[in-house]
This record gives structure tokens, C-alpha cells and sequence, in this order.
């Protein structure tokens, strides 16, 4: 390019260095020769890191005056920087998409997750509102999608609809940077009898079921990396029966992580049945796959369709502690099946499940836009 298009990156909830938003999407469109500014509302102040410029609009003081007034702080800041590109990651957002687009620009929504689907998750929304709720949002999303330029999504569910909306819609899933796990050492330890588990520790993503399987006489101990989300779901995770047989390690280092993988025969990726994880990409299942790792993973049909025929995975009923400690015990008992479903990983992310492609089809997606 020899001027560079200006892109802008807009997010009010999401943290400055989000994988997906700064260390993929906006360090791959730097390095491909665009001028990206992210636009963050963390109160750490501005800076350039990697090529991006990343503008600071101050931290809201609650997550009310958030959602209430600062897509208005945000839009002055867009407005301000007038760029060719916006690229919006948060459905509060949608609303000042709007008018960007009266003003002629470019404007691109990055749908990370399926949120009408997620409503209907969550608990502290009251049961009798979720599902017209759901609908309202649905509808919502769709309508603004409409006038917009384009739509990133992660999953080919979102991708069918949103075509629905818009003819301008690419599916980019969120697979591991390769260049994170290139170390050999973090696929070549000495695998001792240990699972893993390390992300975020809440009940969705399995904590009480994968702990519960611990109960069993499988030969393992886990090792349970992160931070729990609430005391309370602490204090029911450590009542367990399986609970002796876990090794609890906290948030963990880049450091710690990979000691964590070096041991371990096989990472668990259990995500319970709700609707906005039977069709997501599990990133975690692709991390520990580049690791050179088994994994045992919930047996969904989008998964199966993903892995199956690399033979890398054992699907078992998330919802299932004595299903999911039968295939621990598989593993732990054979090492050399393991290791081999490890390695079939490992080349399975380095081939096709990789940010690199998936960063061409983002790269793809904005050369159409500009036509």
C-alpha cells in the first residue's frame, strides 16, 4: 500500500491487550501495512505497542455509566480520529455505528460470541424476560447489521445468520497464534500422571464435573489452573469427593503455563451444554492441541466436526464425572496413545488450525471492503 488506510479498533469492555483484538487482529493488519489505532477505555493511558496505536478514553466508573453514556465518549474519539475503517467489538457499540456510516466510513462489527444465545445463560437475567429478551437483541443486531459494511464472526452459526442481514460477512475463528507454542520445550516434557485444566474457573466451563471425575480410580492428579470466578462456586469445588486428588495453582505465568503442559498427558475442555458453547470454537482445545497434547473435550457435533479426523481428542459427556474419568484413565494408562494423539495435534494447528490463516482471511475480507 503506499498510503496506508487508516483503521480504527473500538472496544469499551474489552482489556487493551485482548488476544483476539490487539495481539491478532490488529498487530496482523499493522504488519500488513495498515495504520491501526485501538481505541480502549482501561484508564492506562495511551501508547504504541507493536505498530498499534492504542488510545486510552479513560475507565468508566461502573458498568451502569458504561452502557448508559459512554458509547458517547467513544463515538467523540471515532469522530475525532476520522479513519477510512472502524471495526467495532462490543454489541453495546452497535448503537453509534450509525452514525459513522451517515458520514460515509467504513464501518465493520466484530460479533465475538452469539449474545441473544448467551442470554438465555445467564442467571442473575430473571427466567420469564431471557427469551423475549433474547428475541429483542436478536432482531436488534440484525437490523443495525444491515447498514453496516461488514460482519467478522467466530462460528458458522452466527455466519448464516448475519448473511441473512448482510452479504458482507466472513468467518474468522479464533485459533491459537502458532508462534506461542513454538518452543519445543513446551511439547516435549516428561509426561508425568497429571490433567490439566488452565482458563478462567467457573461452572459453564466444567470446573465441578472435571473435579467431580477426580472421585474416580483413574491414576491422575489435576492440575487447576486460574482464578475461580466467585467463592461460592470455590467453596462447592473444594467440598467435592474429588477434590483430594487436585493440585490447585491459581492464575498462572506464561512460565507456569508451559511447566503446567510439559507434564501433563492430556488437557480437559469441557464446556457444559449451554447454547452459545455447542457451536463455539473452543479455544482451548486448540491451545493445548499446538502444546503436543491429548485433550479430552465435550462431545459436541460442531467439535467432532472440527477434530474428529485427526484423531487428537476424546469426546466424552461433559455432564458425566464417571465418563470423564474412563478416558482420563485411557490415557493415563497409555502413555504412547497419548503421545501419539498429541503429536497428530500439534501438526493439525501448525497446518490449518492457526491464527496465520485465519489472519489472510481477515486481510482478505478488508481488500473487499475497499472495492
Amino acid at each position: 500500500m503506499n498510503t496506508p488506510i487508516k483503521i480504527c479498533h473500538l472496544t469499551t469492555v474489552h482489556v487493551r491487550y485482548d488476544t483476539r483484538i490487539f495481539v491478532k487482529e490488529c498487530r496482523g493488519l499493522a504488519k500488513n501495512g495498515y495504520d491501526v489505532t485501538l481505541v480502549v477505555a482501561d484508564g492506562k493511558g495511551n501508547e504504541e505497542k507493536d505498530g498499534v496505536k492504542i488510545l486510552d478514553i479513560g475507565k468508566p466508573s461502573g458498568r451502569i455509566k458504561r452502557m448508559l453514556s459512554y458509547h458517547r465518549v467513544i463515538l467523540k474519539k471515532a469522530l475525532e480520529l476520522d479513519v477510512q475503517i472502524y471495526h467495532f467489538h462490543d454489541p453495546e457499540l452497535l448503537r453509534i455505528t450509525t452514525a459513522l456510516v451517515k458520514k460515509g466510513k467504513v464501518v465493520i462489527y466484530d460479533a465475538h460470541e452469539d449474545v441473544p444465545r448467551q442470554v438465555l445463560d445467564k442467571a442473575y437475567i430473571p427466567s420469564l424476560i431471557r427469551k423475549p429478551l433474547s428475541r429483542f437483541l436478536e432482531s436488534y443486531e440484525d437490523r443495525i447489521i444491515s447498514k453496516i459494511s461488514g460482519v467478522v464472526t467466530v462460528t458458522p452459526t452466527l455466519l448464516n445468520r448475519f448473511l441473512k442481514s448482510n452479504k458482507k460477512v466472513v468467518e474468522v475463528r479464533n485459533f491459537p497464534l502458532a508462534e506461542e507454542f513454538a518452543d519445543e520445550s513446551f511439547h516435549n516434557g516428561d509426561k508425568q500422571n497429571f490433567v490439566c485444566y488452565v482458563g478462567a474457573i467457573s461452572k459453564v466451563r466444567g470446573v465441578l464435573n472435571m473435579v467431580d471425575a477426580m472421585q474416580y480410580d483413574n491414576g491422575a492428579r489435576f492440575l487447576l489452573g486460574g482464578k475461580f470466578e466467585n467463592e461460592d462456586l470455590k467453596k462447592k469445588t473444594t467440598e467435592s469427593k474429588g477434590w483430594k486428588n487436585v493440585d490447585e495453582l491459581g492464575f498462572l505465568n506464561r512460565e507456569q503455563v508451559k511447566n503446567m503442559l510439559q507434564k501433563s498427558v492430556a488437557g480437559l475442555v469441557l464446556l457444559e451444554p449451554t447454547p452459545s458453547y455447542l457451536e463455539c470454537i473452543p479455544v482451548k482445545m486448540f491451545e493445548y492441541m499446538m502444546s503436543g497434547i491429548a485433550v479430552i473435550a465435550s462431545d459436541y457435533p460442531y467439535w467432532r466436526e472440527l477434530v474428529e479426523e485427526e484423531n487428537c481428542a476424546l469426546f466424552v459427556d461433559p455432564l458425566n464425572p464417571k465418563e470423564i474419568s474412563e478416558a482420563i484413565k485411557r490415557l493415563i494408562e497409555d502413555k504412547e496413545l497419548a503421545s501419539e494423539m498429541g503429536e497428530r495435534g500439534r501438526k493439525a494447528v501448525l497446518k490449518k488450525f492457526n491464527w496465520g490463516n485465519e489472519e489472510q482471511v481477515l486481510l482478505n475480507f478488508y481488500d473487499g471492503l475497499n472495492k
